[in-house]
């Protein structure tokens, strides 16, 4: 039977793979990208990561996410990682944004995307739920460090949210985007909220942005921030502990976090935020191991329809991605992965739309399943080239 998972590496993590496979010491980072219902087909493939393989004793290795993945690293830095994994997957897929009245009044007819506000309403209710008072134990788990992606409005029209102007400053981020990323950065800058235990271990300077100390005051705020899709949630205002302004969805900036992964292996550099540096194994590099959906690391959502922005870059050298194969994808549900479009498609059906999910969900143990496999013994793994 063919694999559904596929393992693609940089140069210098295939390198590694064939020399003596992987272990949880080679382990620097782990990524999770943004990408909505995309990111639940990870979640056995998570709750087998965080709650086993790397819960032992070791080097801190730095989560970081956005959107999603933001959610999926904050579980995932709980005391019980596999369980609070498998709750997070519940909370996702089991909400429907629509209450009971809503769906009364419907009385068969199309069912409307709900507002921002109302969508925003439910969406903090159930993170508090997932979370509650429990944001204090995103930063004392002894081994992971968590860092959560933000976009923050620097333009004027984006400082503040607001209908009009919100669209008219995206439109206006768009067509700086499509000159270049770095010009973007004069609509939408970059801000990571970090563990005060430790700096990101990459150069951060391909994009504008500032880094902030997470603790007890922000952490929640700011985690809700990453996932606020524009127009579908409303932007967070004034987070403390941070610049001022309106704040959205970490993957506006960092769609997959195609981040200089790679600068970890010589040390940082002038540019980087932060200071301080994790030692590095004296009998090799530490490696990004990153789960995720797709076999391409798009920089920022701006770039989804820039195909060139796509490729893998020398940023990636040090990191091994574990995406699900396209064949494997084709026999779940609807032929692919759940995603937003499927709020829309099934309407007023939730209860459909959430059995699809919890079946995708089911068929991707296989891919945990594999990666165990593969891993088991540190065997030499021979890896697919970055494309």
């Amino acid at each position: 039977m063919k694999s559904a998972l596929r393992i693609l590496a940089g140069p210098v993590a295939r390198a590694r793979l064939r020399e003596c496979g992987l272990s949880p010491a080679d382990v620097l980072a782990v990524p999770g990208a943004a990408g909505g219902p995309k990111g639940l087909i990870l979640n056995p493939l998570d709750r087998f990561l965080f709650g086993r393989w790397l819960a032992g004793e070791g080097a801190p290795v730095h989560l970081l996410g956005a959107s999603i993945g933001a959610w999926r690293m904050a579980s995932a830095c709980l005391a019980d990682a596999d369980a609070a994994l498998a709750e997070m997957a519940h909370h996702y897929t089991e909400e429907s944004y629509l209450d009971a009245d809503a769906l009364a009044r419907a009385s068969g007819r199309p069912v409307r995307q709900p507002g921002a506000d109302s969508v925003s309403r439910a969406f903090r209710a159930r993170l508090s739920t997932h979370l509650g008072g429990r944001t204090d134990e995103l930063l004392r788990h002894p081994r992971f460090r968590l860092h959560l992606f933000t976009s923050r409005g620097v333009h004027p029209l984006l400082r503040r949210e607001g209908r009009l102007r919100t669209l008219a400053g995206y439109a206006g981020a768009y067509a700086a985007n499509l000159r270049s990323r770095a010009r973007m950065g004069e609509w939408l800058e970059r801000v990571v909220f970090s563990d005060p235990r430790a700096a990101l271990p990459f150069r951060m300077d391909d994009h504008a942005g500032s880094a902030c100390v997470l603790g007890p005051h922000n952490t929640f705020e700011a985690l809700v921030a990453s996932c606020s899709i524009p127009f579908w949630l409303q932007a967070v205002h004034d987070i403390p502990g941070a610049p001022p302004g309106a704040y959205w969805d970490g993957g506006i900036t960092d769609y997959h976090l195609h981040l200089d992964y790679a600068s970890a292996l010589h040390g940082r550099g002038e540019g980087s935020w932060g200071a301080g540096q994790e030692t590095p194994r004296e009998d090799g590099p530490r490696l990004v191991l990153y789960p995720h959906f797709q076999a391409s690391v798009v920089p920022g959502w701006l770039d989804k329809s820039l195909r060139a922005r796509h490729r893998a870059t020398a940023r990636l050298d040090n990191v091994v991605l574990l995406v699900p194969d396209a064949d494997w994808i084709a026999r779940l549900p609807n032929a692919k992965l759940p995603d937003r479009r499927d709020f829309k498609a099934y309407g007023a059906d939730h209860a459909g739309r959430a059995k699809v999910w919890r079946r995708a969900i089911a068929e991707s143990v296989r891919l945990a399943d594999e990666f165990a496999t593969r891993v088991e013994g540190a065997r030499p793994i021979e890896a697919e080239s970055l494309a």
